[in-house]
């Protein structure tokens, strides 16, 4: 029987056995990871943001096809077509959307009236409190040490002034790998942890293994925060191609910044208009400068040509400085399952006195 404190908000709200999410990690939160995740008691989000508008009910629908579990969909509000892929969650009866501080009050509302759990993820208190005031359930707050866009502030610090600072649930994210970080988020007043690198690091995780093995060598301090790839801070493991941006001047920087957007224009079947459109909504939503929204293309196509292409120095290596710890790739299942072992094991070091209550009834 699993220890009553791994029955929280997020496994009542979520219907997840355990109180772990796994994130939607673009093109490496896959149809078959999100199963596995979910198989495995855990609740998972599909990666909408780098899929496709048109091909989004076929990816739903693969993961419908590998598990009964509830899971749920992530993507930015302000691309092309996300209308349509929210339409489709809602058809399928996905249980919540997970997205950045983009979208509108209205949109929220939508998404709650049609039953489903709205999760931001947000960086800092005050786009906590702000999700909190467009009508979020609940928010994933995600400290420095995490994966891809980031913070400065680290999840110990962070987690703290939000859960003071909101009054829904609270999933804690950023350095998390195994029970006893599952343990200290639960003792913060957590609902749970998410996590991305760890279930990155697994078999169930589409990435080529070139690229894993450098992921598996990685150390914590060569997993470092840039600004170099499309203009926000961005934790990644330091490899050739970002080495060759923290040199180049911005003349280099903007072509290779062209390049990208023009690569996703193509891979998302998006038209001239239709791009400058959605580049125009993320610099209004995010506050990007001229500059920052012309690089904003480069991380789709840099990571998938790490993460799908199987180029590892010619690609970016977003990832948790948690890496530099992880040295194995077990299934997701094994993942989750030892997670919630550890953590009823030091739940119970914590309270020995119940612990021998039990054993004498």
């Amino acid at each position: 029987m699993t220890h009553p404190a791994l029955s929280t908000p997020l496994t009542e709200r979520l219907g997840c056995t355990y109180p772990i999410l796994q994130t939607a990690m673009g093109w490496v939160a896959t149809p078959k990871l999100v199963a596995a995740t979910c198989n495995a008691g855990g609740f998972g989000f599909l990666a909408g943001a780098v899929i496709p508008a048109e091909q989004i009910e076929e990816e739903i629908l693969k993961v419908k096809a590998l598990t009964d579990k509830p899971f749920g969909l992530n993507l930015h509000m302000f691309l092309p077509g996300a209308d349509h892929m929210l339409d489709m969650a809602i058809k399928h009866g996905l249980r919540a959307v997970s997205y950045s501080r983009s979208p509108s009050a209205a949109l929220v509302s939508k998404l709650k009236d049609a039953g489903l759990v709205c999760i931001p993820t947000v960086g800092a208190v005050k786009h906590a409190v702000a999700a909190v005031k467009m009508g979020a359930d609940m928010v994933t707050v995600q400290g420095g040490e995490g994966g891809g866009h980031t913070g400065s502030v680290p999840t110990s610090l962070l987690v703290p002034q939000v859960l003071d600072a909101v009054k829904v649930p609270v999933v804690a994210a950023g350095g998390f790998r195994d029970g006893r970080g599952l343990v200290a988020a639960l003792a913060y007043g957590a609902a749970g942890i998410a996590m991305g690198t760890r279930f990155l690091m697994t078999s169930d995780s589409p990435v080529p293994r070139a690229t894993l093995e450098r992921y598996l060598t990685s150390e914590v301090t060569n997993i470092i925060v840039s600004t170099r790839v499309d203009g926000a801070p961005m934790r990644m493991i330091l490899n050739e191609t970002l080495g060759r941006l923290e040199q180049a001047g911005p003349l280099s920087r903007l072509i290779t910044a062209l390049k990208s957007g023009l690569a996703f224009r193509k891979h998302a079947g998006l038209g001239i208009v239709e791009m400058l459109k959605s580049a125009l909504a993320n610099a209004r939503a995010n506050k990007l400068t001229l500059t920052e929204t012309m690089m904003a293309a480069n991380s789709p196509m840099l990571i998938q040509r790490s993460m799908v292409e199987g180029h590892p120095s010619e690609g970016v290596l977003p990832s948790g400085q948690v890496a530099g710890l992880i040295r194995d790739l077990p299934s997701a299942a094994e993942v989750i399952d030892s997670i919630i072992a550890q953590a009823e094991a030091r739940l119970a070091a914590l309270n020995p006195g119940a612990r021998a209550v039990a054993a004498a009834q």
